[in-house]
């Protein structure tokens, strides 16, 4: 990845951080909770370039506000934790220092802040890839620690 591109992702992140901080300061809680969540995981299954984009978008501004995530990818979503898988870009809205960004852009770049990136368990199995065809950092999900965390109360799971 070039520095423009390294520099582009941050910028990125960042205005999408702030929005999203933005966002969560201007509702605030109405309830008088002041805790967040600690841990989420996200589950992505759509092969809307649209869905892929907000999930990532969403996750990348839960990240930015101190949720540690980890990010399950099934089914066509599963590509996106494939090396050299290259989706289209998406228009962002006017103003953003970018104009298009990738699903798997905002992925990699939360991989390099912590958060934690599996293929489902039966994803391979059905494709003509193995693991030497995941991206850097990408697993494989083990079907009983993702059952714990999706069991857990603690660990609100969110589902595209």
């Amino acid at each position: 990845m070039s520095i423009k591109t390294t520099l582009t992702l941050a910028a990125v992140a960042t205005g999408l951080g702030l929005s999203g901080a933005a966002l969560a300061a201007s509702h605030g809680d109405d309830h008088g909770h002041e805790e967040r969540a600690e841990r989420a995981l996200v589950i992505l299954t759509s092969d809307s370039l649209q869905t892929q984009g907000m999930a990532m978008i969403l996750a990348n501004a839960m990240q930015q506000q101190g949720t540690t995530l980890q990010i399950l990818l099934c089914d066509a979503a599963g590509d996106l934790g494939l090396e050299g898988y290259s989706s289209e870009g998406i228009n962002t809205p006017p103003g953003h220092p970018m104009e298009q960004v990738t699903p798997e852009a905002i992925m990699q770049m939360m991989m390099r802040e912590g958060a934690s990136v599996d293929v489902c368990a039966i994803y391979l199995p059905n494709s003509d890839h193995g693991e030497d065809d995941l991206r850097e950092g990408v697993g494989v999900a083990a079907p009983g620690p993702m059952a714990e965390m999706m069991r857990d109360p603690t660990i609100p799971v969110f589902s595209f």
